[in-house]
C-alpha cells in the first residue's frame, strides 16, 4: 500500500472533524449536567423553604376581619406577638346569609 497525500489529508480532516464533534458533545453534556444540578438545587431549596418556613391551616374570620394563628403553628414558626407575617387568603367556604328577610 502506498501513501497517497490526498488520502492522508482526507484522513486528517476526518479526524479533525471527529475530534471537534467529540469536544462539542462533551461541552454540551457538561453544560447540560450543570444545568440539571442547578435545577435540582433550586428545587430542593424551594422545598426546604416550603417545609420549614410556613404553616397551612384553616381558620374562621372573626369580628372586625380578625384571624387567629393556632398555637402549634406559632410555636413551630417561632413567631410572637408583634412579629410581621405574610398572609395569603384563599376562601374555602363562604358563610351564606339569608339577605332576603330585609
Amino acid at each position: 500500500m502506498t501513501d497517497n497525500p490526498e488520502t492522508n489529508e482526507d484522513m486528517r480532516s476526518y479526524k479533525k472533524a471527529i475530534d471537534s464533534t467529540t469536544q462539542a458533545q462533551q461541552e454540551f453534556l457538561k453544560k447540560f449536567s450543570n444545568l440539571q444540578v442547578d435545577v435540582m438545587q433550586n428545587f430542593f431549596a424551594m422545598l426546604q423553604g416550603l417545609t420549614f418556613n410556613h404553616a397551612m391551616f384553616k381558620t374562621t374570620i372573626q369580628s372586625g376581619g380578625r384571624i387567629s394563628i393556632p398555637e402549634a403553628e406559632r410555636q413551630a414558626l417561632k413567631i410572637d406577638d408583634g412579629d410581621l407575617v405574610q398572609v395569603i387568603v384563599i376562601p374555602i367556604e363562604r358563610k351564606h346569609r339569608n339577605n332576603s328577610a330585609k
